[in-house]
């Protein structure tokens, strides 16, 4: 069940032992450990291309070392589906992700596609892969590393030690509540959406988040807007009660959107574990993600209740710098560290990208987002970075997690 995966993220290695939570009691079991593995990658716009073949030199060189395979088949998705198939996100692509064991996607979008009717959208293939694919949970990580401290436009006392969780419902809410549209009203045009959550929708975010936060700091802030929104109210209710009932040992608060997103820049610290509807996660999140210095470094999971995760970077297709070599694919490399460890039951292996990461930073290496004057680093490309972490992947100790 897709949900013991969620309770896991952001687990130590003693946290995969059984517990009588609800949704703790399994182990990860949404693919079982095996020999070979079928994924497919959605390299999607922009820079999607470039950080996507980054990361396949890092797996290849992975599987290599550790003796197992990853059948990498690609699909489209985006503005390149619309180009191809006049479809963001076609029917072929969704069926080859439903047979996978799991998904590994990029990056869509850019302007080439921004005046384009809502249907032909590359945004609205990824709201519809969403939906299909029954991922309500999506998972977003903001830990500054030691190495980017100065990276982050904030100060160092600010920043140092910030390691928060953003755990965002993704298939509800404003972005797929109907009716919705334009209309012309008294002869003008009327927009409108429908900001709207059932009590079984805020029900299992908030299990995932109370898991999620019970395997961290024991911290949850809940965002909302309650004074002033009906569906708040009823989210602040719900969030409340399964909390209190189900994770007892979790601190739960509740903040405004508003100040929540003051509070991010003001004092980060303060927060372990965030959970937030899907507007109000959309913005927190890519907030949350600027205080490490780079969107670029950031990797997420999105994850529903059977079924493939899909596992990407949180940032954008930065289609100014696409074909240029400047594409930082860390944030890709570190999705797919999580993709092996959440979804394909590979733990080790998972470690072994994030310390080859980690020594990649430490050697100094910087992508252009990533560098800042006078740091001393070495400025290198995407294709070069990529390299580096797949020659470190080849070089380091593949340890046992699990026993550690």
């Amino acid at each position: 069940m897709k949900l013991s995966i969620a309770s896991l993220l952001v687990a130590s290695a003693s946290a995969f032992a059984p517990s009588n939570t609800m949704m703790r009691n399994t182990a990860l079991d949404a693919v079982s450990r095996k020999d070979s593995y079928d994924v497919t990658l959605l390299p999607g716009d922009g820079i999607g291309p470039e950080i996507t073949e980054a990361t396949k030199k890092v797996l290849q060189a992975l599987c290599e070392k550790s003796g197992f395979e990853m059948n990498l088949n690609e699909a489209l998705i985006g503005g390149s589906a619309i180009d191809a198939k006049n479809d963001p996100f076609p029917e072929e692509s969704l069926k080859q992700c439903l047979a996978s064991d799991s998904v590994l996607l990029a990056c869509i979008g850019g302007y080439k596609w921004d005046n384009n009717p809502r249907e032909l959208r590359p945004e609205t293939g990824l709201l519809k892969m969403r939906k299909e694919m029954g991922l309500f949970a999506n998972l977003r990580p903001a830990k500054v590393l030691p190495q980017l401290i100065d990276a982050s436009t904030l100060k160092r006392e600010v920043v140092e030690g910030v390691d928060v969780m953003v755990v965002r419902e993704l298939t509800g809410d404003v972005y797929f509540g109907t009716p919705k549209g334009i209309d012309v009203v008294d002869g003008e045009r009327v927009g409108y959406n429908n900001m709207i959550y059932s009590e079984s929708e805020i029900e299992r975010i908030a299990r995932v988040a109370g898991d999620v936060a019970s395997k961290r700091g024991g911290k949850l802030c809940s965002v909302d807007k309650a004074n002033v929104l009906d569906v708040s109210q009823l989210w602040r209710e719900v969030v409340t009660d399964v909390i209190s009932k189900d994770f007892s040992d979790v601190e739960l608060s509740h903040m405004y959107v508003d100040n929540a997103a003051m509070q991010l820049i003001r004092w980060p610290k303060q927060f372990d574990t965030i959970v937030c509807g899907n507007i109000f996660g959309d913005i927190l999140s890519d907030e949350a993600s600027m205080l490490v210095g780079s969107l670029g470094m950031l990797p997420s999971a999105s994850i529903g209740e059977s079924g493939p995760g899909v596992f990407e970077p949180c940032h954008g297709s930065a289609p100014d710098i696409a074909g240029e070599n400047k594409a930082n694919p860390l944030a890709m490399i570190l999705s797919a560290a999580m993709m092996l460890k959440y979804d394909l039951d590979r733990p080790d292996e998972a470690q072994l990208l994030e310390d080859a990461v980690e020594v990649v930073l430490d050697q100094g290496l910087r992508t252009a987002d990533i560098k800042q004057d006078g740091d001393n680093c070495e400025l290198v490309g995407c294709v070069e970075m990529g390299e580096a972490v797949a020659k470190q992947v080849e070089t380091l100790e593949l340890k046992n997690t699990i026993a550690a």
